[in-house]
């Protein structure tokens, strides 16, 4: 089947299998930034945009993206290295693995949440799993980022 997807702003004509992840269509197509985890749907590595939302790849059918668009890392580098500097700082950047689809999900958090308490922001990331660390410093990180960027529109208004 030939599908077409917007792939980090690109379009991208592409014949696949009809039973291609999109996790593997993105991987594919140079997105390293996406990764294989538990392969159960339970760890959020493999996170992606689809229109948006924060979607994992593991378990899309690349057939689900076509005439979409689809947003990775390699598409966000911007927003991820802001984000990324409040993890830093915050003592929040372990090993790195999981940090792509978390920062996938606080980008799209972002957008969809308004103020988020400490409560909706762990409900929203309840399925970005990572191993070397409590949480704690993650959402410090997130809080600061998003209470930045509150800080940011109110000063211009």
């Amino acid at each position: 089947m030939i599908i077409n997807i917007w792939l980090n702003g690109r379009q991208l004509t592409r014949e696949i299998e009809a039973d291609l992840l999109l996790i593997d269509f993105l991987r594919n197509n140079g997105c390293y930034s996406v990764k294989r985890g538990c392969e159960t749907s339970n760890c959020g590595l493999c996170s992606v945009l689809l229109e948006d939302k924060p979607v994992l790849s593991c378990s899309t059918l690349a057939a689900r993206a076509d005439g979409k668009h689809v947003y990775t890392l390699e598409g966000l580098q911007p927003q991820a290295e802001e984000f990324g500097s409040f993890m830093a700082d915050q003592g929040a950047e372990q090993c790195g693995f999981c940090s792509p689809g978390l920062v996938i999900s606080v980008l799209a958090m972002e957008k969809e949440l308004n103020n988020p308490s400490d409560e909706e922001i762990k409900e929203y990331l309840s399925g970005s799993l990572c191993r070397c660390s409590g949480y704690m410093s993650q959402l410090r990180a997130i809080k600061l980022y998003l209470d930045r960027k509150g800080a940011q529109e109110y000063e211009r208004n």
